[in-house]
């Protein structure tokens, strides 16, 4: 990132819409406004929308009418002056508008350089910077949810909180170092420890949500698998509330694997449907079972879907015993059937979760979707709780509570007041890390280039 640099993008997506919003950020943002609008004498008020006439530079045919709303450094986004001229969708006439200004001599933006600027301005700090990714990036209300949290900076405050209570620890043991020569009172270090103890523990509890903040932000992947005719296509159509997957009465139908998205109690859910697994002299169906195969050993879940007129069959432990590594959880498909009335229902089949359900009737169904999210989580996702949704996050409060623990560790065994003070230091050095006051200039390109262009 140079910051001399004036840099431009399309902060809309690519495509056909009404409006298509030009973000310009830098020094000569207004300048080069001033040059698409032939108008050398253009000085908005900043937050105004004002309605302009865009011209081609080059030829001085008149482009487009579109609104311009200036944003004046250091109340801006980026935190310099910022332009958005917001044009009509058409892409071609978006494009050509981003050339002229990069013939003007403006930059194309990187990858979340506008966000990125923002950072280094001091308009936000790195959690909250990252949320603005998870926020476009969110698949359901509740990814939503925490990722305006985050922004808002939830997490932040509870880190600052964490870090001034660490700064009261090492404040004196700090003094004791430098001014006392005798040790502090006992009291005090078992204050101290007792502290620690306490920030150790709400450091790891914090950690602790990431198990459920993943689910949120990334979500299950389920592999519906069975041999042929169980109703594994019907199953999976009615899952997603579309007839998305052919089917028919002729088994070996599918012959590939298809995947669709749901959302289950705030849980962004992949269902994939397979091809029917049996032994099979088909060239094609064979390749069919083997992206099975691959789905069953891919996904979190796999639901074994069984035909409840016929029980549990050879074929059907077959299946069950090859996805034995995965987590599984078997769905009887068909008790509309009256044979299944004659079937004795075997709801623990070797310690599996069992479903009974009907594709047909619909019968079972919110039972099932309930039933796979709540092998992975028993907490409502309505909650209000702040869940961590970032690994980076997790894996930094994890190495701070460590190293807070350590430093606790030490202090009870009555170690010197230097050994006690690197493990705080640590801490506090990874409690950085996730706001981005120490986070290194790698760490931040691998960061951002994970953000869209324009933002």
């Amino acid at each position: 990132m140079n910051k001399s640099h004036t840099i431009v993008a399309l902060s809309t997506p690519p495509g056909r819409s009404g409006i298509g919003v030009i973000r310009i950020s830098g020094a000569m943002s207004l300048d080069f406004t001033r040059s698409i609008l032939r108008n050398n004498e253009f000085s908005p008020q900043p937050r105004q929308a004002i309605l302009q006439k865009i011209y081609d530079p080059e030829n001085g045919g008149m482009l487009d009418h579109a609104l311009v709303t200036y944003f004046k450094a250091p109340n801006s986004f980026t935190g310099e002056d910022v332009i958005e001229i917001s044009c009509h969708g058409s892409p071609t006439l978006l494009l050509h508008v981003i050339d002229a200004l990069l013939h003007l001599g403006a930059c194309p933006a990187n990858a979340g350089e506008f966000t990125l600027r923002a950072l280094a301005n001091g308009r936000l700090n790195l959690s909250q910077a990252e949320a603005i990714r998870d926020l476009i990036d969110a698949q359901t209300y509740a990814g939503v949810r925490q990722a305006a949290r985050q922004l808002g900076g939830e997490l932040s405050g509870h880190l600052q909180h964490t870090k001034d209570s660490l700064l009261s620890i090492i404040v004196p043991l700090e003094s004791s170092l430098e001014f006392v020569e005798d040790d502090l009172p006992r009291d005090i270090y078992e204050k101290v420890a007792s502290q620690l103890d306490s920030l150790a523990s709400q450091t790891e509890e914090l950690a602790s949500t990431f198990r459920n903040g993943n689910l949120v932000k990334n979500g299950i992947r389920v592999t519906l698998a069975g041999r042929p005719n169980v109703g594994k296509s019907s199953l999976f159509n009615a899952l997603i509330m579309s007839e998305r997957a052919i089917v028919t009465g002729i088994p070996g139908t599918t012959r590939d694997s298809l995947s669709e998205a749901i959302n289950i109690d705030g849980i962004p859910v992949v269902i994939t449907d397979t091809a029917g697994l049996r032994s099979s002299n088909d060239e094609i169906e064979l390749l069919g079972i083997e992206r099975s195969y691959r789905a069953i050993f891919d996904a979190d879940l796999v639901v074994i879907v069984v035909d409840c007129s016929q029980g549990i069959t050879a074929e059907d432990e077959d299946v069950i015993h090859r996805a034995s590594e995965s987590t599984l959880l078997i769905a009887h498909n068909k008790v509309d059937l009256s044979a299944c009335e004659r079937i004795q229902p075997s709801h623990d089949f070797n310690g599996l979760s069992a479903v009974y359900v009907s594709a047909k009737t619909g019968f079972g169904l919110k039972l099932l979707k309930s039933s796979m999210v709540s092998l992975f989580t028993s907490i409502d996702m309505n909650e209000t709780s702040f869940l961590i949704t970032n690994a980076r996050h997790y894996d930094l409060l994890k190495r701070a509570a460590v190293a807070i623990t350590c430093a606790k560790d030490q202090l009870r065994e009555g170690k010197s007041e230097e050994l006690i003070l690197v493990g705080l230091y640590d801490a506090l050095h990874y409690f950085g890390e996730l706001t981005g006051e120490t986070t290194t200039e790698d760490v931040l390109s691998q960061i951002f280039s994970s953000f869209c262009i324009g933002k």
